[in-house]
C-alpha cells in the first residue's frame, strides 16, 4: 500500500441519531454503548481511522442538555481512540437542511483527533463529502478517487424496508461509477447497487426496521473488500403472531426486543393482558404491543413510514419558500419559522 493513501483500515458507522425517540435516556444510552462496542471491535481489527458517514444528532434545531452530555462523551472516545476520525455532516446535522454554513455538531473539531467534513476533501485518492447543498450534486461527476465516502440521497434506494427514494433529478449513483466503491450514509437500510453501498446504520431504531438487523459497522482495508459487523448488543424489532410468541417465547423475546404481536388467536382482555406482563416481565422486553387485527400493524407502520419520509417533503417545502417573491414577505423569515415549528 502507498504511504499516499488515507487510510490503512478503516472503521466506518454511519446515521446513530443521538436524541432520537424525544431524547430517550433508553436510546442515548444504546448510542453511547454502541460507541464502546465499536471502538473495541475496530481496535481489534487494527483500524486506525474512524469515518462517520453523518447525521450524529437526530434534531436539527436544538439540542437537548440531556442527549448533549451522552453525544460529547462519545465524540471524546472517538476523538481519542484512532489516529484520524473524520465526521461527515449529514442532513440532520445542519440547522438548514439547505445550507451547510450552521450545524450541532461544529464544537467536535475542538476534540483532538476530529475533523469535521463540512466541505468535501479529496486526498490520497479518497474523496469524502459532507450532504449536498445547491448545485454541489454537479460537482461530484469530477470527483477522481477510488474510494468515495458520503452522506447521498440517491434515487432507487430504499429509505427503509417498504419505501425506495423516487427520482430527484439531481445525483445518480452512476455519476459516481468511475470509483471502486463508493459508501454511504443516510438511508438506514443496508443495500448495494453496482458500486454504491449504503453500509447500514448503527442499530435499528424503529418498526420500519423490524426483522433487519443487518447494521452495526464496516471495516475495510485498503484494496480490499468491505467487512460487515453486527452489533451483538443491539435492540431489535420485530412483528409477529401470538401463535408464534405462544410457541417459543424466548425465540423471540430479550431485554432488547420491541415486539408489536398480532392476535391471531381468539382470547379475553383480560388474558391479553396476562400474557402481556407475564411476558414483559419474564422477558425484560423494552416494549410488547398486542394487536388486535394485522391492518391495526400495517397501518402502524405505514405512520412510521410517513415519519421517515418527512425529510423530503421537508425539502419541497423549504424550497417553496425559499423562491416565494413578494415585497410582503421574507423568505428567509418564513423559513426560520417553518423551521422552528
Amino acid at each position: 500500500m502507498s504511504n499516499n493513501n488515507l487510510f490503512k483500515k478503516v472503521a466506518v458507522c454511519t446515521d446513530i441519531h443521538f436524541g432520537n425517540k424525544s431524547n430517550s435516556t433508553t436510546h442515548n444510552q444504546d448510542c453511547e454503548d454502541f460507541i464502546d462496542w465499536f471502538i473495541e471491535t475496530a481496535h481489534k481489527n487494527d483500524c486506525e481511522t474512524c469515518m462517520f458517514l453523518g447525521d450524529w444528532h437526530h434534531q436539527r434545531a436544538s439540542i437537548n442538555v440531556h442527549t448533549l452530555n451522552y453525544s460529547l462523551r462519545s465524540l471524546e472516545k472517538l476523538g481519542k481512540s484512532f489516529e484520524k476520525f473524520y465526521f461527515i455532516t449529514g442532513n440532520h446535522d445542519l440547522y438548514y437542511r439547505d445550507r451547510r454554513d450552521l450545524n450541532s455538531v461544529e464544537f467536535a473539531s475542538r476534540f483532538p483527533g476530529i475533523s469535521i467534513v463540512n466541505q468535501t476533501i479529496n486526498e490520497g485518492n479518497v474523496a469524502i463529502v459532507p450532504w449536498l447543498v445547491g448545485d454541489d450534486f454537479k460537482k461530484i461527476k469530477k470527483i477522481k478517487a477510488k474510494y468515495i465516502f458520503g452522506h447521498f440521497e440517491l434515487p432507487h434506494f430504499y429509505m427503509n424496508a417498504m419505501v425506495q427514494m423516487p427520482d430527484h433529478g439531481e445525483l445518480y449513483a452512476d455519476d459516481m461509477g468511475h470509483a471502486d466503491y463508493v459508501f454511504s450514509g443516510h438511508f438506514h437500510k443496508r443495500q448495494q447497487q453496482k458500486n454504491v453501498i449504503y453500509i447500514g446504520n448503527c442499530f435499528p431504531h424503529n418498526y420500519a426496521d423490524a426483522w433487519d438487523d443487518d447494521r452495526g459497522m464496516m471495516m475495510l482495508e485498503w484494496d480490499g473488500e468491505p467487512e460487515y459487523v453486527a452489533w451483538p448488543d443491539a435492540p431489535s424489532y420485530k412483528t409477529l403472531k401470538l401463535s408464534q410468541l405462544l410457541e417459543n417465547p424466548t425465540q423471540y423475546l430479550d431485554s432488547k426486543t420491541y415486539a408489536r404481536v398480532t392476535m391471531d388467536i381468539d382470547i379475553s382482555y383480560e388474558e391479553a393482558n396476562f400474557i402481556k406482563e407475564t411476558f414483559t416481565k419474564e422477558q425484560s422486553v423494552r416494549e410488547l404491543s398486542l394487536l388486535p387485527n394485522k391492518e391495526k400493524q400495517d397501518l402502524d407502520i405505514i405512520d412510521e413510514d410517513i415519519q421517515l419520509n418527512f425529510d423530503s417533503i421537508d425539502s419541497i417545502v423549504s424550497d417553496q419558500l425559499a423562491n416565494i417573491e413578494s415585497e410582503h414577505y421574507n423568505p428567509q423569515t418564513l423559513l426560520e419559522i417553518y423551521r422552528n415549528i
